[in-house]
């Protein structure tokens, strides 16, 4: 069985991360090991100078993990990011759902959020048409060829992302 998966996709400033803490404690409590991935498109460091960590992947180390007794981190190189599905596949193979955010390119299915403020045209029903698109959360009304969800209604969200994404999948 593959990886269920959806990725939320906006633009910058909708609110993209801020729905995402709202629906992983929503799946959680409804039972789902939940994991999520974040595109990060600026480059980024999750450990600091002088921390033994740093000083290992700072000596060349190719790759660095980190461990404790509740959690682990992998800083590992590559030369190009690997696509959404590989990531998935190596290590989120025991999620019952993975939430991404970005990725707005790749073959996951998708959530998009618009933010009528914002303005701006969908990204994935813009200048071109994303098969992949589910639904749209929105704050204004919109007439889609997807449903469109309350993007201010979290349970809502996640009652679709059941329903479409976990449930469907697991047929």
């Amino acid at each position: 069985m593959s990886v269920r998966a959806l990725s939320v996709v906006a633009r910058s400033g909708t609110g993209k991360t801020t729905l995402l803490e709202k629906l992983v404690p929503l799946l959680k409590g409804r039972g789902y090991r939940v994991g999520v991935v974040k595109h990060d498109a600026h480059r980024f460091e999750i450990d600091r100078p002088g921390k033994d960590s740093y000083r290992l992947t700072a000596a060349g180390a190719d790759a660095m993990l980190i461990a404790s007794g509740d959690k682990l981190a992998l800083v590992k190189r590559h030369a190009h990011a690997p696509p959404v599905e590989e990531l998935l596949a190596t290590y989120f193979p025991d999620m019952d759902i993975v939430l991404t955010e970005g990725f707005g390119m790749g073959s996951l299915p998708k959530i998009e959020l618009h933010r009528g403020a914002l303005g701006g045209p969908l990204l994935c029903r813009g200048n071109r048409i994303d098969p992949t698109l589910l639904a749209v959360a929105s704050d204004v009304p919109l007439v889609l060829d997807v449903p469109v969800l309350d993007l201010n209604d979290s349970v809502a969200i996640a009652d679709f992302v059941e329903m479409h994404i976990i449930r469907k999948q697991c047929r």
